[in-house]
């Protein structure tokens, strides 16, 4: 096939309809979310309960430890969800500090969809989270590269995969499995990496949202088993987590991955 012809097929009507098809999969997937049984919220201490209803903002040290961490993400998502954010950190005096050097304290994997840019979800600022995005979490060697980059030079003690609710990129290789139609350009190479994730045992929407959990706990098993950060992990010094944000409540829970 010449790079004409391919190139029309990329961009032909019915390529564009299953893309859009499937972005509307996977909205009306997401209402179902309560229902899904996704795992428990982040944990919450009494005193961090306690603390956002105060308006509390994360201060002290950088977390060094793997729960320390995760705790400072919890903590942030109730903020987020609760519409107490804080927008920490972006002070005159730490725009100083970052400048000349960073210490961030964890790593998210997450979606590229405009509704869920960690900072926010999170409510964390500047030089506390090192954010890696690609459409579905999908991994290559660019985001595998920097991942190792955070955890290898950083020290960052936590990698914390982040799947969301109505993910498009999974309805997209969910409904290209269905039909067994070619997606567009670069697309494919999406679809196919998240194909072996795809959950036959459901069906309709269902089969997306089980999905897009599988994948993520796929991506997590996968960067757990890297060498470099399985070392870490076999000495406490580095934990990766796998959680998904709801779209409809705006927090985010744990995903099981035993």
């Amino acid at each position: 096939m010449s790079s004409n012809t391919q190139a029309s097929s990329a961009s032909s009507p019915s390529r564009r309809v299953l893309l859009r098809t499937a972005l509307a999969g996977t909205a009306a997937a997401g209402s179902a979310a309560s229902v899904l049984g996704l795992g428990s919220v982040f944990p919450a201490s009494a005193a961090e309960s306690a603390g956002v209803g105060a308006g509390a903002v994360d201060g002290g040290a950088r977390p060094a430890s793997p729960e320390e961490a995760l705790r400072r993400l919890a903590a942030g998502n109730r903020r987020w969800a609760a519409y107490r954010q804080q927008h920490p950190h972006e002070s005159r005096s730490v725009r100083l500090q970052v400048a000349r050097e960073q210490h961030p304290f964890a790593i998210v994997l997450g979606c590229v969809d405009s509704r869920v840019p960690p900072e926010l979800v999170f409510d964390q600022g500047l030089g506390d989270l090192l954010t890696v995005r690609a459409a579905g979490e999908v991994l290559d060697e660019a985001v595998l590269g920097s991942i190792a980059y955070g955890v290898l030079e950083l020290d960052v003690p936590l990698v914390l995969v982040l799947a969301h609710q109505s993910c498009g990129a999974v309805g997209a290789a969910v409904h290209a499995d269905e039909t067994g139609t070619r997606l567009p350009a670069h697309i494919q190479y999406l679809a196919e990496q998240i194909r072996p994730s795809i959950d036959h045992g459901q069906h309709g929407e269902a089969r997306v949202a089980a999905t897009i959990d599988a994948h993520a706990r796929r991506t997590r098993a996968l960067l757990a088993a890297e060498p470099d950060l399985a070392a870490r992990i076999a000495a406490g010094r580095l934990a990766v987590a796998v959680a998904r944000y709801d779209l409809a409540d705006q927090k985010v829970r744990m995903l099981r991955t035993g």
